[in-house]
């Protein structure tokens, strides 16, 4: 018996039905869905408009106060200023039978903005009343509460200067060497004196707790009054008592020395500090067809205006899947790259109403009031993804078509790194959100082109 027939008609029947399961198969997807239920996909565009805004003061309450002036040719000038308070530790103490020596106040900094070799002046004012608990905003104006009528010390100095330490900072298995800078101010010693003989009263006077002492010692105005091209960000800021004493016995012959010591105050989160910064920002806001503007701190931000109810009708009946928001800068080919201001680092987009307190009660992005964007100097733009969200929030909420306005604004970001391993990186994440206190500055186009969302939305 011949069986290889059998097998050829064997293998047509299986072909056959694998073809014919093939063709069915290329169907099934439309076969099993009625007609009126088929998925719809379509795009569209949504240009949206922009403007430059001015910023009265901006929420800054920080250890890390700016000092100086600096005046930019295309963004314009900034000036800064700063008024502390000086914490009084209660272990501070002076050593018996002190003798006051000299005093000077220490501006400690690491990082400038500007011209480092240009010279600049610093000036230091005493405070003569209490300084507002409560007012962490820019437009405070020291002056007010200083005395001007001559300065308790005055101190020439470049950005480099020549006064300086070295710090050296471990993370993981790296060492990085970082400059300290510092700006010594002499100022009179009758300051010292008055804080020793305070402290020889019973109880120590006034300098028995930082309560008392913020009484006695309001605090110091340090301001600039000569130069602006340099802007200091400070790390921090100490006044130095130097004293002499006798130590009883201490020589190596047991007979009396005399040994030198310091009594030294800083300011610190734990009391009043504020950042005064005052901006010109004229030819910013200045009608301008190529784009518009943000700067810091407290100087302009960038108001967008996205037209949803120019698309409205078309989301009633169709889900919105995808608006792609990118904000492209533009670069300032002539300026010096040594001392021209940077782009920021991060933009907040935030919703106009939600910007209040937004800072002060410290929240953090919920991408749908507000988003956040990380500088791409390779593509110098901000991208902020896929904003649908916040469009379909608002279409909730409302029941007839509406515009929405938002800001972008300068900020830092902390960020918490989990996950990391010899093989990963790990995660990012943002934990806080301020305002950027440090100088920078960009222009934003606003050609339709690049000023647009990309939408993609789905019906049946």
């Amino acid at each position: 018996m011949k069986l290889q027939p059998l097998y050829k008609l064997l293998f047509i029947a299986i072909v056959t039905v694998f073809a014919s399961c093939v063709d069915t198969l290329d169907k099934i997807g439309f076969t099993i869905q009625p007609e009126n239920d088929r998925v719809s996909v379509g795009t569209d565009t949504l240009y949206v408009s922009s403007r430059t805004i001015q910023v009265d003061s901006v929420f800054s309450r920080t250890k890390y106060p700016i000092l100086g002036e600096y005046i930019d040719p295309v963004f314009g000038s900034i000036r800064s200023e700063y008024v502390g308070e000086f914490y009084y530790p209660e272990s501070q103490a002076f050593k018996d039978d002190a003798i006051i020596d000299s005093v000077r106040l220490t501006v400690s900094y690491s990082s400038i903005i500007g011209d480092s070799l240009a010279p600049m002046r610093l000036a230091v004012y005493k405070v003569i009343g209490e300084l507002p608990k409560n007012h962490d905003y820019t437009n405070f104006d020291p002056r007010k509460k200083a005395d001007m009528s001559a300065p308790l010390g005055t101190q020439m100095f470049t950005g480099r200067n020549n006064t300086y330490r070295t710090e050296i900072y471990y993370s993981g298995n790296t060492t990085q060497e970082v400059r300290i800078y510092e700006i010594y101010t002499k100022l009179p010693t009758s300051i010292g004196q008055s804080f020793l003989d305070e402290y020889k009263k019973p109880d120590h006077g006034a300098l028995k707790n930082t309560d008392t002492f913020r009484k006695f010692f309001p605090g110091l105005y340090i301001t600039t009054n000569f130069g602006n091209s340099t802007i200091l960000n400070v790390n921090l800021t100490s006044l130095n008592i130097f004293y002499n004493y006798i130590d009883p016995k201490g020589s190596s012959q047991k007979t009396d020395t005399i040994r030198t010591s310091e009594f030294r105050l800083n300011i610190t989160p734990e009391v009043t500090q504020i950042n005064h910064i005052q901006n010109n920002n004229n030819r910013l806001l200045a009608p301008n067809d190529k784009g518009t503007f943000v700067k810091s701190p407290a100087g302009v931000n960038t108001e967008i205006t996205f037209p949803i109810s120019e698309i409205y009708s078309k989301l009633t009946n169709r889900s919105l899947n995808q608006a792609r928001f990118i904000v492209y800068a533009l670069p300032e080919a002539n300026q010096d790259e040594k001392v021209k201001l940077s782009p920021p680092d991060h933009l907040l987009l935030v919703n106009k109403d939600s910007l209040k307190g937004f800072f002060e009660n410290r929240r953090l992005h919920d991408n749908v009031t507000s988003f956040y964007a990380s500088f791409n100097s390779e593509t110098y733009s901000y991208n902020f993804g896929n904003i649908a969200a916040m469009i379909n929030y608002y279409k909730r909420q409302k029941n007839e078509a509406f515009d929405l306005t938002y800001y972008l604004v300068p900020v830092d970001i902390t960020f918490t790194t989990t996950g990391a391993s010899y093989y990963s990186q790990g995660a990012s994440t943002p934990t806080a959100i301020y305002n950027q206190m440090k100088p920078s500055a960009v222009m934003l186009e606003n050609k339709p082109e690049k000023l647009k969302l990309d939408i993609i939305y789905s019906s049946f």
